[in-house]
C-alpha cells in the first residue's frame, strides 16, 4: 500500500491521474474504483447456503454494477447471482415449522427423494422406495429431523455452480428386524448410517414361546398369548416410527411345533405382522451377518456359536484366504455350520434348571456334546485350531451373562460387555462359580435376575460342551446377533452403504459440464 505524500513538490500531473482514475471507475473501466477499493472474498459455507454473496458490492458513482467489472460482466453477474439467489431460496421459519415430516440432512424434500426413486430402479418386493422419507426418524442428537424447504434437486446440473459437494448420507428410511425365539421376543428399529446403523428403537420381552414343547411338540395357548401380546407392541413401535422395511422372523420354537404354522396364521390375523419361519441355515448365516464387525483382523478361524432358546447353532468361519476381507463381507467364508436341537429351555426342561448337581450338569454336557459329533467337518476344524489364531465368538445370554458376571458389574452395562475378550481359564471360573450358587443367589444377581436363573446352568452346559470338543484360548463376547444380521442384509439389499454415491456423481456432472 502507498504511504502519505512525503513533504515536497509533487508532480504535476498528479491531478490529471486521480481525476482519470475516477473517470475509469464510473465507467466501469477495469481499473478499481478509488472510492471503493475493499477486496472480494469468497462467501462463507452459511452465506451460501441462505444465499447470500457478500462480493457483489456496489460502488460509489456507478449503482446496481459489480466492483471491478465492466457494464456488461455487472450485468451478467447480477443475472447469476440473482439466478443463484432463486435456487437457493428457502421459505420462511413459520412455512418450515408448520410441516410435519422433516429431513435433517440430505437437502431434499420428501416428494423429491420419492420422485428419484420412482425415476431409478424399481425397489424389490414388500419394500418402499428407496428415497422415501421416514416419518418419526430420530437423528444422533435425539431431536426429530428437520424438513429441507428449498425445492428438491438431483443430479448435478441442477446444483449451483460453486458450492461444495453434498456429503453422501444414507436415506433417511427406517428399518426394523424382528426374532421371535423360543425364549425372548425381540425387535430393533435403525436407521443407515455411513459405517452401519444406528438404533432409533428397541424391545425385548421374555414370552418362553417354546414352555413344554419338549413335552407334547405343541405350543401351549398361555405361551402363545404372551407372544402375540409382545408382538402387538412391537407392531405398534413400527408403525409409530414409520418403518419402511421390516423382516419377521420365528426360529425354533415355531419350526418344531405341530402348530407353529397355525399360531403364524392367528399373528398375522391379531397383529397383522406377517412372520417368517426361517430355517436353520437361515439363522446361522443371520448370526455370522450380525456379529461379524467383531471378529479379530488377524485370526485364520473362528468357531461362532449362538445358544439359543430352542436350538444353538455353530459356524466355523474359514479365514485363512480371506485377503483381508471383513465385516459383513465375511459371510463369504463359512465353511461349515451345525444347528443342534438343544437350547436352554428343552435342556433346562429335561435336565432341571432351579437345583443342578454337579451329576445333573454333567448329563446336560454330555447330551449338548453328542449332538456335536455330527459336525461335517468337526476334524478339519480341531486341526485348524491346533494351527493357531482361531478364537471363539459367542452371541447368547449365557456368554453376556458369564461376561457380566466376570466383570462384576452391579448392573448389565452392554457397552461393557459387547466386544468383550476373555481367556479359557476366566471362563471355566465363570462357569464354576455360577454352578456353586444356589438359585437364590442367582436370581439375585442383577446379570442374572429371575427371568435366566433357572437357564443360565442349561446354557453354561453347552458352552462347555463346545470347549470341550474345540478347546479355543479366547473367547470374545457378542451383544448382537440375528436382529443385526437381518437390519444388516437388508441394507445391503438397498444399497444404501454403496460407493457411487450422489457427492461422487455430482462431481462428475461438474466435470463432464
Amino acid at each position: 500500500m502507498t504511504g502519505p505524500p512525503k513533504d515536497g513538490p509533487q508532480r504535476k500531473d498528479a491531478p490529471e491521474r486521480r481525476d482519470l482514475r475516477e473517470t475509469q471507475g464510473q465507467r466501469g473501466g477495469e481499473g478499481k474504483s478509488a472510492t471503493n477499493c475493499k477486496k472480494r472474498r469468497r462467501p462463507n459455507r452459511a452465506e451460501r447456503r441462505a444465499g447470500k454473496f457478500p462480493h457483489t458490492a456496489v460502488a460509489e458513482g456507478g449503482a446496481g454494477r459489480e466492483t471491478g467489472r465492466g457494464a456488461g460482466a455487472a450485468q451478467d453477474g447480477a443475472s447469476r447471482s440473482s439466478e443463484k439467489l432463486s435456487r437457493a431460496a428457502r421459505p420462511s421459519r413459520g412455512e418450515r415449522a408448520g410441516r410435519a415430516e422433516r429431513i435433517v440432512r440430505g437437502g431434499k424434500t420428501p416428494g423429491a427423494l420419492q420422485g428419484a426413486a420412482q425415476a431409478g430402479a424399481a425397489p424389490s418386493q414388500g419394500s418402499a422406495p428407496h428415497g422415501e422419507a421416514s416419518r418419526g426418524s430420530v437423528s444422533k442428537g435425539g431431536r426429530t429431523p428437520r424438513e429441507s424447504g428449498g425445492a428438491g434437486t438431483s443430479g448435478s446440473a441442477e446444483r449451483t455452480r460453486g458450492r461444495p459437494p453434498a456429503r453422501f448420507v444414507p436415506p433417511q428410511r427406517l428399518y426394523a428386524a424382528l426374532d421371535l425365539g423360543t425364549n425372548n421376543c425381540r425387535l430393533l428399529v435403525a436407521r443407515p448410517e455411513s459405517r452401519g446403523f444406528r438404533v432409533v428403537d428397541a424391545f425385548s420381552r421374555i414370552v418362553r414361546l417354546g414352555e413344554g414343547l419338549g413335552h407334547n411338540n405343541r405350543l401351549g395357548d398361555a405361551a402363545m398369548d404372551r407372544a402375540i401380546e409382545a408382538l402387538a407392541s412391537c407392531r405398534d413401535k413400527m408403525q409409530d416410527r414409520g418403518v419402511a422395511r421390516a423382516r419377521l422372523i420365528a426360529t425354533e420354537a415355531c419350526r418344531a411345533a405341530e402348530n407353529g404354522p397355525l399360531f403364524i396364521e392367528r399373528v398375522r390375523e391379531e397383529t397383522g405382522l406377517a412372520l417368517e419361519i426361517a430355517s436353520r441355515e437361515t439363522e446361522a448365516r443371520l448370526a455370522v451377518a450380525g456379529c461379524a464387525s467383531l471378529v479379530d483382523p488377524d485370526a485364520n478361524g473362528v468357531v461362532l456359536f449362538d445358544i439359543g432358546g430352542g436350538s444353538s447353532e455353530i459356524v466355523w468361519l474359514d479365514l485363512r484366504n480371506r485377503c483381508g476381507a471383513r465385516g459383513f463381507a465375511l459371510t463369504r467364508f463359512i465353511r461349515s455350520w451345525i444347528s443342534l436341537p438343544v437350547g436352554v429351555v428343552n435342556l433346562a426342561e429335561r435336565h432341571g434348571g432351579r437345583h443342578v448337581s454337579p451329576d445333573a450338569f454333567e448329563a446336560m454336557v454330555d447330551d449338548a456334546r453328542q449332538h456335536l459329533e455330527a459336525f461335517s467337518l468337526g476334524r478339519e476344524l480341531t486341526e485348524a485350531i491346533c494351527g493357531g489364531k482361531v478364537h471363539m465368538l459367542g452371541t447368547s445370554g449365557t456368554v453376556t451373562t458369564l461376561a457380566g458376571v466376570h466383570f462384576g458389574l452391579k448392573r448389565y452395562d452392554r457397552r461393557r460387555v459387547d466386544g468383550a475378550w476373555m481367556e479359557t481359564a476366566d471362563v471355566a471360573a465363570m462357569i464354576e462359580r455360577l454352578r456353586a450358587m444356589p438359585y437364590e443367589e442367582r436370581v439375585g444377581n442383577p446379570c442374572i435376575g429371575a427371568d435366566r436363573a433357572d437357564l443360565v446352568l442349561a446354557g453354561c452346559a453347552i458352552l462347555e460342551a463346545i470347549r470341550r470338543r474345540w478347546p479355543c484360548q479366547r473367547l470374545r463376547v457378542a451383544d448382537r446377533g440375528l436382529r443385526e444380521g437381518i437390519l444388516m442384509e437388508l441394507m445391503a439389499a438397498d444399497q444404501v452403504w454403496r460407493r457411487d454415491g450422489p457427492a461422487r456423481q455430482s462431481r462428475r456432472g461438474r466435470k463432464n459440464g
